[in-house]
């Protein structure tokens, strides 16, 4: 465990329910949470592939001698389960559970369906032991932590629920802010739908507190909730709009990963990146992908997310 991943895990605990842990990440890996007593320690998602050691070292320096028995994924988005199979070569007897929707494609490791392959992101192949359905619990401390489906972001995500301690897991269901990113031209264009119907259920849920996907953990749950709700009203009304968000997201999401690309390198990667092709043919008609791509990463220049010189694109956090 070295000096940093302490400092890291020292600023990121929070005031929560005994034997619950929430590590605030960046925006490249998604948030953590460790459920653990003294019989169990269940991680609820693992990051992305990159920041692993990282991951691994937080988690084992909370979890001191204890093993780590079970990991959740709330849905297969690389920024959630990238540091799957770093874990599992660490504990090799990890119960790894994942949304039953995409098992097939995990047991065959589908990279096209998975969606890695059309984002232009990366998953190291991981194994599953078994799947999640709606319903479905873990007890953890004598407390149940409830499955429920929260389709939208993705269509087989899943949140999380105690509902003695009112602490819902929303995973990108739900953040302070608005929510994770919604790809209809890839899920299918009921995905709008889905994210107002996960909504509803968070609302009905009441939770207290609600540790997201990324972002810190907030209690204001009802203010949350009307942002999300405005800003899937302006995606619904302007479907142009959240092309261009959710073309802008995927190469920020990229950038953090590079750090600093030369420019032309950058277009190699978004050129092969099925869903930007497809952004670009529907929604940048009479533009050439080449000058849409540079127009993308001009705006993030603009909003400060990267710095553009003659060569290079370089994020900027």
């Amino acid at each position: 465990m070295n000096a940093y991943a302490g400092k890291v895990l020292n600023h990121i605990m929070h005031t929560l329910p005994a034997g619950v842990t929430f590590f605030e990440r960046g925006w490249l890996s998604s948030n953590n949470v460790l459920l653990q007593d003294a019989s169990q320690a269940v991680l609820v998602d693992s990051g992305y592939w990159t920041h692993a050691d990282q991951m691994h070292a937080l988690v084992s320096f909370a979890l001191k001698h204890q093993p780590l028995t079970t990991l959740i994924n709330t849905h297969l988005h690389s920024d959630h389960c990238g540091g799957n199979a770093h874990l599992q070569a660490m504990y090799p007897a990890l119960k790894t559970l994942i949304p039953p929707g995409h098992a097939e494609f995990v047991d065959a490791w589908d990279a096209q369906i998975l969606t890695y392959e059309p984002t232009g992101q990366h998953c190291p192949r991981f194994i599953r032991t078994g799947s999640l359905h709606d319903g479905d619990f873990v007890t953890v401390n004598e407390k149940i932590w409830r499955i429920h489906a929260a389709p939208g972001h993705d269509p087989n995500s899943v949140v999380i629920f105690n509902e003695v301690d009112g602490v819902l897991i929303s995973a990108d269901a739900l953040w302070e802010n608005g929510f994770g990113v919604v790809f209809p031209e890839i899920e299918g264009l009921s995905a709008f739908d889905e994210v107002e119907s996960t909504l509803n259920t968070i609302e009905e849920l009441e939770p207290k507190l609600v540790l997201p996907g990324h972002g810190c953990a907030f209690t204001d749950v009802s203010a949350a909730i009307d942002r999300a709700r405005s800003r899937l009203e302006q995606f619904r009304r302007s479907p142009e709009k959240h092309a261009n968000y959710a073309a802008k997201v995927l190469l920020k999401f990229k950038l953090l990963e590079f750090q600093k690309i030369k420019l032309n390198e950058f277009l190699l990667w978004g050129d092969s990146a099925k869903y930007l092709k497809l952004l670009s043919d529907k929604y940048a008609i009479g533009q050439s992908f080449e000058a849409w791509f540079y127009d993308l990463c001009k705006s993030l220049e603009k909003s400060n997310a990267c710095a553009i010189d003659d060569e290079y694109i370089i994020n900027i956090n």
